[in-house]
């Protein structure tokens, strides 16, 4: 039953994420919005949904070591799996704002994460913790970034040329981004608790199942998503989807969570969040390797490498 489970689950995920595609880049097309913000926003978040209702539970209950490790495993499951798996299937590139501005942002906010967490070493407490106002402080940031974000991108979206074909209708483009979302989160939940029932069966310990299977499952969309995006063409929208979510990550769900409920690190170490800011930074430094401006597969290979050995390096 877990099996069948699993396989309608991924089933779900990958169409869910072929409807919100195609609805969103129809949105983007209609209202001359760049797919760039699209993938930030509309997909980005609605693609985050399986991590934030997973943290806000978390938080809730007071397990506050799930909520920041489905985060910090999300966002190392998104830069070193999924952009890793998309470069090897084509390489992807990297536009001027991307490099200016967006992968930098990325860069920012996960110093700001190991900033938030580390009140020991900066002698803010006697344990590292995120508080209300560390909360509160990362959802203004996460507002001010998509305003700014949207802003500077809105000069593009007014002097680009929408190409001469035909339009989706509003009514259906909505329809088609809800009911891939639905899609997404459904389908990703069901893949989460049949992958973690078939790991309990074959013995294996929940520390495991947290670290791999809850941040990996809840990272699924964005894998789906991203995937089917770049077969599409639509490169941007892809990486976009993965900045974006990684923003959304640690500013809108962990700011959200800990403004309800401070959040202390329990399990999760400097190591961990430190992994956070490696992933930033070389997602940073691919933009100039090779003069290329774009992550190709060698890269992916590396990304996916790093990811290998960490997992082994957390339950060896």
């Amino acid at each position: 039953m877990d099996i069948l489970l699993l396989i309608v689950g991924l089933a779900l995920i990958l169409g869910g994420a072929n409807f919100l595609t195609d609805g969103s880049a129809a949105l983007a097309q209609r209202f001359r919005v760049p797919e760039f913000i699209i993938g930030l926003t509309v997909v980005a978040v609605g693609t985050s949904t399986p991590e934030l209702v997973v943290s806000l539970l978390s938080a809730v209950a007071g397990k506050s070591d799930v909520a920041i490790g489905n985060v910090v495993g999300s966002n190392l499951f998104n830069v070193f799996v999924i952009l890793g798996i998309c470069a090897l299937i084509r390489p992807l590139p990297l536009t001027a704002s991307n490099i200016r501005r967006d992968i930098p942002f990325g860069v920012i906010v996960s110093l700001l994460l190991l900033l938030t967490t580390s009140d020991r070493l900066l002698h803010l407490g006697t344990a590292d913790r995120i508080g209300r106002i560390d909360g509160v402080v990362m959802l203004t940031l996460y507002a001010a970034l998509l305003w700014y974000t949207i802003r500077a991108t809105g000069r593009e979206a007014q002097t680009a040329e929408t190409a001469a074909k035909p339009r989706m209708k509003l009514w259906l483009a909505v329809v088609m981004i809800a009911g891939g979302l639905a899609g997404l989160i459904v389908g990703g939940e069901m893949f989460l608790r049949s992958a973690t029932s078939i790991a309990r069966h074959l013995g294996v310990s929940e520390s495991v199942i947290a670290i791999t299977l809850v941040a990996g499952g809840t990272s699924l969309p964005e894998l789906a998503s991203s995937i089917v995006s770049l077969i599409k063409g639509k490169a941007e929208m892809a990486l976009g989807n993965v900045l974006g979510s990684n923003i959304a990550n640690i500013l809108l769900i962990l700011g959200l969570s800990a403004t309800i409920h401070p959040l202390s690190m329990g399990g999760i170490t400097t190591t961990d969040i430190l992994m956070v800011v490696l992933s930033s930074l070389l997602l940073f430094v691919t933009a100039f390797t090779f003069r290329s401006r774009k992550i190709d597969r060698a890269e992916g290979a590396i990304f996916l490498a790093i990811y290998i050995a960490y997992i082994w390096y957390l339950i060896r």
